[in-house]
């Protein structure tokens, strides 16, 4: 079907724009000096066409016109800029007022150009027509950074160019989209990106990339395609990567000698990874900002990666390295199973108070339960911190609006004892189809109520749910665009009421979102927040909703947002669709980029929001926190969990022996190895062969096995090594 500009696009004047052809020749990357006004310009004919088309679709890559022109040519072209001139003053001056038909759209003065965005009358709904329709977007997309940026980093539709984030790039979009490829069953373009893997992406560059943004997007993106690729060869399917095949294991090797790279990270005192790693020198970095912490969420989300790679390679170190970041954080003792958003490598501590689940916080949340389900609850030790951290969140995060009493997932910036936040990221909306994976365990609600462990906690988890669903569906409803905002705030009751002092519900209708909409004054929108840029956290969430409740309105919440999406936030010319700087204003102010996670993780799970729910059944996989699919597996080859729980009071914090100090052991070594220095006996490596020593290691207990190698003297001098480094860029 094909479709024209969307009414809403901003204006970007140009009287360049009949001339883009002669300049085409005179750089590889693409540049466009304009765009044509709503409405104006070429259409975006062909739109949503769903027929295959050669790369580099308009152009080639490096056309270059010949440089030598007949006087008759030059003539003609001049001919053709004053012609196209001429028609364009007409246009404006309304001569054309009567709308041209366009192949299966016919323009009239009743009817929108985006017919299909607007209801249509039909009182049954075609899910799989809307799910062709999200199918559309993504090749859209998909042709335009093909088209202007294919094998970039990055993509700028506006400007229509690419950037490398690497000196010979990383696959950030490829990689990352590989998986809803396959799913979309996307054979052609899935067959160009595993040629550019296997020919073009080398992940031996001298560069610092980020540990975690690295690990859930290209990692996990890899795992994901060999995992649908091996498991469900129906998925757009190649024949390069059938069993006995030269490139089987063609993602799984990228995998393997990726993961080989970041494991550097993890090269700490404390085992938590530094914030970056070097690809080449396979060497740390602390983080170049908040004293050099590294963020929590970023730690604390490699693990369903690793453990899945453990599984396939037999390499147990890859479980071991993860898993030892969760003992490290847990043995910290926070209260209630809510973390501060930051921890110092070096030392396995919490550097500030603050607490939210939001930017920083979000996914170490995300992953406990997840990992519990990931080796089918064979793991009860990530289902307990999981429930004691959802009990903090419901304790001391959980409050209502004034108003409406919508259910707000609020902040504290200075710790659990100060004063709450009324605000919630847009990464906060992870969490309503979080709890209700967690309450259900993947499966139907009909189905999880049948089982002996349903109760009364979890039908209130199910509403906890139900209620910030609804709150994060009004982020949407109250933009003039109907496209969320980055970060909002709420006004709330004052003092707070929180869920302790009752639970409270909201029972308003958002279907009146007129500016005096009295539910609207319980939002808060300041304008240096109304930035867009795609993120999938609201659709995830609508995604497990509809999945485990059956209820058809997360469905049409969904479309709602799918076609606010498309009528806003397209670009014309067939470069796809971008980011906005400000989402409350109509036209939006278009933001130059298009993120990895629009292909990886928004348009996928629209997708799977509209298919049929034996796609991919959530029982029987676990979703990281890009998106990408992992089965759920047993614990074999070795695998299981290496560590234990310390005892914990009723607040979660730790119960101490006498003379035992707070922290992981890593402060008391370095302190031992200190005082062995000053006073000149002992061997300075903290193992206290002195009495001061032995008097030290007296106070603390025994440690909790872990399945990690014991170091040779080689290895201990390495790891000095490393700390001197540490302690001279922290000076």
């Amino acid at each position: 079907m094909s479709f024209s500009l969307p009414r809403h696009v901003p204006t970007f004047d140009s009287s360049q724009r009949p001339l883009e052809d002669g300049y085409w020749g005179s750089s590889r990357r693409m540049h466009q000096n304009g765009h044509a006004p709503n409405g104006i310009g070429k259409s975006l004919g062909g739109l949503f066409d769903t027929k295959e088309l050669p790369m580099y679709k308009d152009k080639p890559y490096s056309y270059a016109a010949s440089q030598r022109q007949t006087p008759f040519l030059k003539r003609r072209r001049v001919w053709l800029a004053a012609i196209l001139f001429f028609f364009g003053l007409l246009y404006y001056s309304g001569v054309f007022s009567r709308p041209a038909e366009r192949p299966e759209i016919v323009r009239s003065k009743a009817t929108s150009v985006w017919s299909w965005l607007k209801p249509s009358g039909v009182s049954k709904v075609d899910w799989s027509e809307r799910r062709e329709k999200v199918k559309d977007a993504f090749i859209l997309s998909w042709d335009g950074y093909e088209q202007y940026a294919w094998g970039f980093d990055e993509y700028h539709p506006l400007t229509k160019i690419g950037r490398q984030m690497t000196p010979n790039g990383m696959g950030w979009i490829i990689v990352d989209a590989l998986d809803t490829l396959m799913i979309m069953n996307l054979t052609s373009q899935l067959s160009n990106a595993r040629e550019w893997i296997s020919t073009s992406l080398d992940y031996d560059q001298d560069h610092e990339v980020n540990t975690f943004e690295t690990t859930i997007r290209m990692l996990g993106g890899l795992l994901s395609a060999h995992y649908l690729s091996t498991t469900f060869p129906d998925m757009a399917p190649l024949t390069d990567d059938d069993a006995g095949k030269p490139g089987e294991d063609l993602y799984l090797e990228k995998a393997a000698d990726l993961a080989d790279r970041l494991l550097g990270a993890f090269d700490t005192d404390s085992g938590i990874p530094y914030a970056s790693i070097n690809l080449k020198t396979l060497k740390g970095k602390v983080s170049h900002e908040d004293g050099g912490a590294s963020s929590t969420a970023e730690a604390a989300s490699l693990q369903l990666e690793m453990k899945y790679l453990a599984l396939l390679t037999g390499e147990k170190h890859y479980w071991d390295k993860a898993e030892n970041v969760i003992r490290v954080i847990d043995d910290n003792g926070m209260q209630d199973g809510l973390l501060p958003i930051f921890i110092y490598a070096d030392r396995g501590t919490f550097r500030g108070d603050t607490i939210r689940l939001g930017s920083r916080g979000d996914s170490y949340y995300e992953y406990l339960i997840k990992q519990y389900l990931q080796t089918s609850k064979e793991e009860p030790i990530y289902l307990e911190m999981w429930d004691q951290a959802l009990a903090g969140v419901r304790k001391h995060l959980i409050t209502y609006s004034q108003s409406a009493n919508f259910t707000v997932l609020a902040e504290r910036p200075r710790g659990l004892s100060q004063k709450l936040s009324p605000k919630m990221d847009h990464l906060v909306c992870f969490m309503p189809g979080t709890i209700a994976l967690g309450a259900t365990g993947g499966l139907p609600l009909f189905e999880a109520r049948k089982s002996k462990q349903w109760g009364t906690k979890q039908e209130e988890e199910m509403n906890l749910a139900r209620e910030l669903t609804k709150t994060c569906w009004g982020m949407y409803k109250n933009t003039a665009t109907g496209l969320a905002p980055e970060i909002t705030y709420f006004n709330i009751h004052d003092p707070p009421h929180m869920e302790a002092h009752g639970v409270l519900s909201s029972s308003t209708d958002m279907s009146n979102t007129s500016e005096g909409a009295a539910w609207k004054s319980d939002y808060i929108i300041k304008s240096q927040d109304s930035h867009n840029l795609q993120r999938p956290e609201t659709v995830e969430t609508l995604f497990y909703m509809w999945r485990i409740t059956g209820d058809e309105i997360y469905r049409d919440w969904g479309w709602e947002m799918f076609k606010s999406f498309v009528e806003y936030t397209t670009v014309e010319g067939g470069a796809g669709f971008t980011s906005l700087s400000f989402a409350d204003q109509i036209p939006p102010i278009m933001k130059d980029n298009m993120e990895s996670f629009w292909l990886a993780e928004t348009l996928k799970y629209f997708y799977l929001l509209f298919s049929p729910p034996d796609l991919l059944p959530l029982d029987t996989i676990v979703i990281n926190t890009e998106a990408h699919i992992f089965p759920r597996f047993k614990l074999a080859r070795g695998l299981k969990t290496g560590w234990e729980r310390k005892p914990r009071d009723a607040e979660g914090r730790i119960v101490r022996g006498e003379g035992e100090e707070v922290g992981n052991g890593v402060g008391r070594r370095r302190r031992i190895k200190d005082e062995e220095k000053r006073n000149g006996n002992g061997n300075g490596n903290g193992v206290g062969d002195t009495k001061v020593g032995e008097q030290e290691k007296e106070k603390v207990p025994a440690p909790v096995p872990v399945p990690v190698p014991v170091p040779v003297p080689q290895e201990e001098k390495e790891k000095e090594e490393v700390h001197k480094t540490i302690a001279h860029v922290e000076t």
